[in-house]
Parts: C-alpha cells; sequence; structure tokens
C-alpha cells in the first residue's frame, strides 16, 4: 500500500483523523486535538526545566506552545523524543525480530545529490538549502533497514524525514530507477539485493524554529481536503475584502478603455515594478533608474546612463540615492528610507496580459492605501545587526514590516489574522520572501519570483507580487506534496551540540558551511510572523557581527558531532553532505568529524556535469560539492587500540577494522575505479589521524607501514584487502579492462606524486613522455608550495627500468598488452626489454617501502633546515616544501615534542595551515596538548 493510498497510517499509535479517537504515547484521547491540548499543557509545566537547555529559542511561552503540536513536534527542546525511542525499538523488535545486537555491515555510498530538485516535494517552500529528498532517500534505502531510526540535528526543512518515510512508498522507491519485489526486496540498477521497502522513523532538529516548523508540516499527515477548503475560504475573504486594491484601468496606446456601456474596463493587477530614484550630481535632478537606464526592448540594463535633466553620464557609483522621510505609525517613529516609485504594471483583463505605465488614478489609489491604516496586527520588529541585514538597513529598511509594500503588508496580516491551521500557517510562511521587496524585477525574465537566493539584497528593480495570486499558485502545489507525506517524525528545535537521548541507526546531515548563509539573519523575517526568534548564540557559522570566525565555528562544528557520536549506534554510519565552500572551513569540518571520533571511510565529489562521483585524493583545493562517509568504530575495536597503544599491532587494528568498512569494488561501463581509501598512503593518514585525534601515540613510520601493509594484507593494483574480500575483488577484476582515473587537482608535492601514480599505473613511460603533460598539470601549484623537480619527483617514489634482470611485471604486462608483436615473449626477452628501457613504473610494496625510508630522511632533513631558518629569522616562511613540514610535525608529534609543531606552525602562513588538513590536525593537537 503506497502513502497515496493511506495517507493517514500516522506513526505508532498516532492513528486517527482530528475528528476520532487517538492514542498517542499509549494515551487515548477523544481526538487529536484533545490530545494536543493535553501535550501543550504538559509542555507547558516542563518550560522552565527546558528553558535551561542550550539553544532554547527566543519568544513568549504561550507563542512557543502555540506554534508546537506536541508530543510530535515542539518549538523548542523536545522532551518526548526518548518516549517515542523506545516505541519504535520496541515496534522494531516485535514487528522485524531485530534489536541493538543485529549483525550490521554496509559499505559508504555516494549518489547523485542533483536528483529531484523538480519535484513538488522539493519546490512546496523556497527555504535557502535543501538536499533533494530523493537523494537523501538513496543513502537511507542503503544505511538502514525498515523501523530503523535516522536522525539529522541540522534537519532544516525536514527533507531527511521526508525521505526517511517514503522509503516505504512502492512508487517512490521505483522512481529512482529501483525494482521492489513482491516481498519488499529492493533491487539496485543491476539487480542486486541491496535494501527492504519500509518507512524509516525520523528525530529531526534544527536550531531555527522556522525552518523546524517548515520540517514538521512537510513530515504531518493533512486532511487534503480541510485544508484546501480553509485556504480557499481565507483568500475568497481577503480578496473581497481587499480586491479593490489590485484594480486598475485598462489601457492601450495611452487611450482608456470602456465596455459597451461606455464604463471604464478594470484589469487585474499582477504585479508591479518599483524603480529606485538617484540624485545627478551635476544639476541636483531626480534620475529613476528605470527609465535612464532599463532598456525595455532589449531586456537589459546600462551599465551607463543619462540625466534626464542635464544630460551628464553617470554609472550607478556615481549617483546618490534619493531619499524620503515619513513618520511610520506601526513604530510611532519618524524613519528615512531610500525612494522608489512605481514604474510598471502588469495586469490582467479576462486571460490577455497588458503592460502599462501607472497613471494618476493608479499613484492615487497607492496614495490612498499609504493613509490607511491596517486594521489587522503585522510584525514590526527591528532587523538586527548582521553580516546580511547591514544590505537593507543601510537603505533604511530597519523593521520587518519594511520589507513590504503597504499594500502587500495590508493583505498579509488580513491573511494571517484568518489562519487557523499549522498547514494554513505553512502556505502564509510559504511566500514572505517572494512577495517582499526582496523580489527584484529582472527585464526579459519571466515573471513571478527573482529574490536573491542567501541574502537580504533589494534591487534597483522591485516587483510587487499580487500576494493573493502569489498565494493560490502556492496552494496548488502545497496540496500536491501534501499528498504524499504520511508521519514517521519527531521535530524539535535545541542546539546539535546538546545532549538528548537519541539512539539513532543512521545519520544524514547537512550543516551550515562556514559563512556560505547566515540562517538566523535570513530566517528573521520568517520567525517574525511566527513570533519565535532563533537563539543564536550556538550558531554553528562564521559570522563577523556575532564575533564568530573560524576557529569559533570549528569549535561549535565538533561539538555537534560530537553528539552525533554519542546517539550513533557504534559500527554505524554518518553522511555528511558538503556544500560549495573554501578550502579551510572543508578541513575545519573534517577536523571536527574526527576529532569527535568519527571515522572517514569515503569522501566522494559530485561531477554536476556528468552526474557521477569521483574519489577525491586531495581535498585542500575543494571547489565540487562533496559527500562524505564516515562510521563510528565498534567499541571492542576502540578499547583494542588503547590496549595495544605503543604497539604496532594499534595501527593494524585500525587498518583492519578500515578496510572491512571500504567498499571491495567500485566498477562501471567496463571500467574499474581505483578505492583511493584503501591505497597504502591514504591508509596511513587516516591510521594516523585516527591516532592523533584519540591522543594515542602514532606507532610506526611511513616506511615500516609500506612494508607492513604489504605483509600482512593481499595487494590488488596498489590497493590492501582483507583475504575474506580479494576473492571477490579478484572475480570482478577480470570483468573488466580498464581503470577510471580518478579527479585529481594538482595544488602540491602530495597530489603531483598520485597524479604521477595514476599515469604510471596506466602506462609505465619514460621521462620524456610524461613531462610535458606534467607540466600541463602544475599550473595551479599554491605560492607557498616550493614543488621538487619532475626528476626527484620520480626519483623518489618510483622505479625505471634500466635493463638490469627480467623486465618488472607491472611493465610487461602493459607492453603485451598494447603492442602485437610483444605478445607471447618472457619478461627476460631482448626485444621487450629494449622497448622498457627508461620506463618509469609504480614499485612493489616491499620496494616502495625502501624508497619511503629515502624520502623520508631527505624530508626530514629539508624540515631541519626550516628550523635553522627560523632560529636565523622572526619572518615567516614563505615559501616550502609542505611534504617536509608534515614529515616533520609527525615526527615531533611521535618525539611528543609539540613545542617544535606550534613554534613551526606560528612561522607558518596562516591560510597554509587553515588549507592544510594534516598541518592543521597536528597544529591543533599539539596546542592542546601544551595548553593554548
Amino acid at each position: 500500500m503506497t502513502l497515496d493510498e493511506k495517507q493517514l497510517s500516522l506513526l505508532d499509535d498516532h492513528e486517527e483523523a482530528d475528528n476520532g479517537p487517538v492514542v498517542c504515547l499509549g494515551m487515548t484521547f477523544k481526538n487529536d486535538e484533545e490530545r494536543r491540548g493535553y501535550f501543550r499543557n504538559e509542555l507547558r509545566k516542563k518550560l522552565p526545566e527546558l528553558k535551561k537547555i542550550e539553544g532554547f529559542p527566543i519568544g513568549d511561552d504561550e507563542d512557543i506552545i502555540a506554534l508546537s503540536d506536541p508530543p510530535y513536534y515542539t518549538a523548542c527542546p523536545n522532551p518526548w523524543i526518548n518516549d517515542f525511542i523506545e516505541e519504535w525499538e520496541r515496534e522494531k523488535k516485535e514487528k522485524y525480530g531485530r534489536d541493538e545486537n543485529e549483525e550490521y555491515h554496509r559499505e559508504p555510498f555516494a549518489a547523485d545529490v542533483s536528483e529531484g530538485k523538480n519535484d513538488p516535494i522539493y519546490n512546496a517552500h523556497s527555504y535557502h538549502t535543501k538536499v533533494p529528498h530523493k537523494a537523501i532517500m538513496r543513502y537511507i534505502l542503503h544505511y538502514t533497514n525498515p523501523g530503523d531510526i535516522v536522525f539529522d540535528g541540522f534537519a532544516g526543512t525536514g527533507m531527511t524525514g521526508v525521505a526517511a518515510q517514503l522509503c516505504g512508498d512502492r512508487k517512490a522507491v521505483e522512481s529512482l530507477g529501483y525494482q521492489v519485489q513482491e516481498d519488499g526486496t529492493i533491487l539496485d540498477e543491476e539487480g542486486r539485493s541491496f535494501s527492504k521497502l519500509g518507512s524509516r522513523k525520523a528525530i529531526l532538529n534544527d536550531l531555527s524554529p522556522a525552518a523546524s516548523f517548515i520540517a514538521y508540516n512537510y513530515n504531518t499527515p493533512v486532511d487534503i481536503e480541510a485544508f484546501e477548503k480553509e485556504a480557499k475560504q481565507i483568500l475568497d475573504e481577503v480578496e473581497q475584502e481587499c480586491g479593490w486594491m489590485y484594480e486598475t484601468h485598462h489601457v492601450l496606446d495611452g487611450i482608456p478603455q470602456v465596455d459597451q456601456n461606455g464604463d471604464p474596463i478594470k484589469g487585474r493587477i499582477n504585479y508591479t515594478v518599483w524603480s529606485d530614484v538617484f540624485v545627478c550630481p551635476h544639476c541636483t535632478g531626480e534620475i529613476i533608474f528605470w527609465e535612464a537606464a532599463v532598456d525595455q526592448e532589449a531586456g537589459k540594463v546600462r551599465d551607463t546612463f543619462n540625466c534626464p535633466s542635464c544630460g551628464s553620464e553617470h554609472t550607478k557609483r556615481s549617483v546618490e540615492r534619493a531619499w524620503v522621510t515619513r513618520f511610520d505609525s506601526a513604530i510611532n517613529e519618524t524613519i528615512r528610507q531610500v525612494k522608489q516609485v512605481p514604474v510598471l504594471i502588469n495586469y490582467s483583463v479576462g486571460n490577455k496580459r497588458f503592460e502599462k505605465q501607472p497613471d494618476a488614478e493608479d499613484l492615487a489609489l497607492i496614495e490612498k492605501i499609504e493613509e490607511m491604516e491596517i486594521p489587522y496586527w503585522f510584525p514590526t520588529n527591528r532587523i538586527p545587526e548582521g553580516d546580511k541585514t547591514g544590505e537593507p538597513i543601510r537603505i533604511g529598511i530597519t523593521h520587518v514590516h519594511h520589507f513590504y509594500t503597504k499594500r502587500s503588508l495590508w493583505i498579509l496580516s488580513a491573511i494571517k489574522h484568518r489562519v487557523k491551521s499549522s498547514q494554513m500557517q505553512l502556505l502564509f510562511n510559504s511566500q514572505l520572501i517572494n512577495i517582499s521587496k526582496l523580489n527584484r524585477y529582472r527585464p526579459g525574465v519571466s515573471f513571478p519570483y527573482n529574490p536573491l537566493s542567501g541574502t537580504l539584497y533589494i534591487g534597483s528593480q522591485v516587483s510587487e507580487a499580487n500576494v493573493l495570486i502569489a498565494y493560490k499558485n502556492k496552494l496548488k502545489r502545497l496540496l500536491t506534496a501534501f499528498k504524499r507525506v504520511d508521519m514517521n517524525t519527531i521535530t524539535s528545535v535545541m542546539s546539535s551540540n546538546q545532549r538528548s537521548s537519541t539512539r539513532c541507526d543512521y545519520i544524514f546531515t547537512d550543516p551550515p558551511f562556514g559563512n556560505n548563509l547566515m540562517y538566523s539573519e535570513l530566517n528573521f523575517l520568517w520567525e517574525s510572523w511566527l513570533k519565535v526568534f532563533t537563539n543564536n548564540q550556538t550558531e554553528a557559522i562564521v559570522n563577523k557581527t556575532q564575533e564568530k570566525g573560524l576557529l569559533e565555528y570549528q569549535r561549535l562544528m565538533e561539538a555537534c558531532f560530537r553528539e552525533y557520536y554519542r546517539v550513533l549506534k557504534p559500527g554505524r554510519w554518518m553522511t555528511v553532505e558538503f556544500s560549495n565552500s573554501q578550502a579551510a572551513v572543508w578541513n575545519v569540518i573534517q577536523e571536527a568529524i574526527q576529532r569527535a571520533g568519527f571515522i572517514i571511510a569515503n569522501v566522494a565529489a559530485l561531477d554536476k556535469k556528468q552526474g557521477s562521483f569521483n574519489a577525491v585524493t586531495s581535498t585542500t583545493a575543494v571547489k565540487q560539492d562533496l559527500v562524505i562517509s564516515a562510521y563510528k568504530p565498534k567499541e571492542e575495536n576502540i578499547e583494542k587500540m588503547k590496549r595495544e597503544q605503543n604497539t604496532e599491532e594499534s595501527a593494524w587494528t585500525f587498518v583492519r577494522q578500515h578496510l572491512e568498512q571500504l567498499p571491495v569494488f567500485i566498477g562501471h561501463k567496463g571500467e574499474a575505479q581505483i578505492i583511493a581509501e584503501r591505497t597504502p598512503r591514504i591508509l596511513f593518514d587516516r591510521m594516523v589521524a585516527y591516532h592523533v585525534q584519540n591522543g594515542l601515540p602514532v606507532p610506526i613510520s611511513s616506511a615500516e607501514f609500506q612494508a607492513g601493509v604489504a605483509q600482512r594484507f593481499p595487494m590488488r593494483d596498489g590497493m590492501a584487502f582483507l583475504e575474506s574480500q580479494v576473492a571477490e575483488y579478484d572475480k570482478k577484476r577480470t570483468l573488466v579492462k580498464e581503470f577510471a582515473q580518478m579527479s585529481l587537482f594538482v595544488t602540491d608535492e602530495t597530489s603531483a606524486i598520485e597524479w604521477l601514480r595514476q599515469q604510471l599505473l596506466k602506462k609505465p613511460q619514460t621521462r620524456q613522455d610524461i613531462h610535458p603533460n606534467f607540466m600541463k598539470e602544475i599550473q595551479h601549484i599554491a605560492k607557498h608550495e616550493k614543488l621538487p623537480e619532475l626528476d626527484d619527483l620520480l626519483h623518489q617514489n618510483f622505479l625505471k627500468y634500466e635493463g638490469d634482470g627480467p623486465v618488472p611485471d607491472q611493465i610487461a604486462s602493459y607492453l603485451r598488452r598494447n603492442y602485437k608483436d610483444l605478445r607471447g615473449l618472457e619478461n627476460d626477452d631482448p626485444q621487450l626489454k629494449e622497448k622498457a628501457m627508461n620506463r618509469w613504473y609504480v614499485p612493489d610494496p616491499n620496494k616502495q617501502a625502501d624508497l619511503e625510508k629515502l624520502r623520508e630522511k631527505a624530508l626530514l632533513r629539508e624540515f631541519e633546515g626550516y628550523l635553522e631558518e627560523l632560529e636565523k629569522s622572526k619572518k615567516k616562511l614563505k615559501q616550502f616544501r609542505t611534504e617536509a613540514i608534515r614529515a616533520g610535525f609527525k615526527k615531533a608529534w611521535s618525539d611528543k615534542d609539540y613545542e617544535k609543531i606550534v613554534k613551526v606552525g606560528e612561522r607558518l602562513p596562516e591560510s597554509v595551515i587553515q588549507e592544510d588538513d594534516k598541518l592543521l590536525m597536528y597544529y591543533d593537537n599539539a596546542q592542546i596538548r601544551l595548553g593554548l
């Protein structure tokens, strides 16, 4: 049965509609309204204790209670989460025969996160950012079983909850390209069984009351007929009351049109364009931007324009704004704002659209509305100081109601006055941005809505939409979205770094990333109408106004990930969707995830052009969207590594655990992919990171690790496997001919070595062959990076065949595969040896360990040279070999010489430390050890 067929199949005991008996958390109520009243009273009693929790929202108690629908949703910390978890775990055991001790194993998974943005659910509300629920469904289906609990502490509009419940909708799952068998088994695109049909439970949390309110409504079953009836009734009533505000006379070629009786024909205004007015610095005459700068036929705005009074040429920077001063009775203050005037009216007569310049009657209508008092409540909150709010404040938009024209504000307040249901409140909130002055008019771009996402920018041309039309159009989209929603979620408002009783099976989260979006500032408009505001004290962003830099952001994110780690069951997975940001922010996120105790098993980059994922080997120059897969290690492995500290065995315990979590084979259309996490270099980095972040000594050198990996684990194509995995890899490997190149951006020595490794694995070649391509790849090397010459990189990391002994297998295999006359020849055949001469190739692990020892010695010698240089001068190092700094830091960490790490770190450019994950890890942890 699909959700469309049984829309009101509610969460556990929450079984009936508002007009029938309801059982909730073991208690029976006459109807949903009685249930809501009982739990609201209980919430009122609990508020004094809940207010002690960090992130408790700002608002009056009664407004918080009125916004809530307890116990399913509270506009504050939800005190019933633990009760639901107990019921869900009991249900899972009774219904599916599963408990916390069940066997569980999953490999990391990456899916196309650009999927599903045209879905009605995705478009029902214009929140700043959200991951399409269809993409999240892929992750939930992969990592969980029916009845499992999914947690999202940065839930935003609740797409994780929508995805969790739609995992029980056959049509929704099949729309992803999966097959669903009669017994509910789900097959992937290649016909392999990987999951089961069935909704999952979701716990959603967000610091923002606006976001959590949207999430609650997205994830709550709706009486569609009742909602549609309420919405239409309200909009019809308001139209009868205020429809005159959108009347205009029909004019063609400057001539007013009349009907058969000679009466003026009236049209309905669709939108009105308002334009900035500037003052000419030469003649002080006013310049209406629309008239002077907009080429209406071409649909473009000119860079330069002329003053209509004196003819002088200007740009927007060379003129000043015109200002108006007026008394604002809503706040009982005189205000000063930039001047805007109406310049274009788009209206309809019947089904036909027309445009005209506002005439005297249109201007009189606007003036009439301005002089009248709005008879309903509307918010008049002062806009807080912020990184984004400075833009409207500087043009006189100082209070919430200033974001709207008087006409729009009147109609909004008339609608708000009549709103009773939560779903109607969602409809009301859904258009508050689009019908504000944030809605830019853009010549040549089709109406209706063009706010600049993620900002509070008010353009020089504003489109004032017809509020009633906007809501009628949105109503249609909401009805489509609501029809697909069931109820399996609990929603809360609190900081994600706060301890809760949550125990979950999987985490999907899309946290704020640095200074990408200032959520509390952007949500202020919505929250002003809700009367409950974000407490931004623990908002995890980089924000100058809040005095939060990268360090404060890192600490807040680390606290959130520690809470994630605490609530996630051992051996389970967390997926972090990472939107575009700076490399420094990525390193902070990676550091926070690892410090919390998680182990990163895969970082995948979304190639939006190809719609596919490629492994990321260099995260210091991330420009794409990322999906980070991390797991919480099992308790027995954690304890074992603690017991084995100071011995090599702690390294190998980590590696065994990590290899067990990694995919065995990744291939597509006849091509195999190198699994970067299985390569000795990345395995070593992960092992070191885990030990350093958890305060354990690093038990083994890079060279010893290289040799040890080859001795303890089967190696295939430069990758390490467990004995239990290698047969599966060998079987699948025989079915492909080529290895796909990993996505790589050469920015430093490490990525240069990896690029060379890829080239030589695919084709052993001479220095002359590889040099031209190498020079092209190193064009984007960081300014501070002292990159060794190609010859040095080859000699320190690879081997060259010079005719001594038989041709190495790697070269021989390549030559036989690509040259017909060499097929069947033995490795010591003179013809094969001649063709192989002077070709560089990737050494086998044992020889790689010898090279690593020599390379490490050279790097440490270079590091000592930097120390001598720093002793002689107090200046920062301008150019250096980052690999040498990393090697020196690792050695100093092993020697517990934390002062050396901090001393050198302080002399490196701050941007280098912040943008290099390994340097940042050593430097931060060394400071912690020294108590800095």
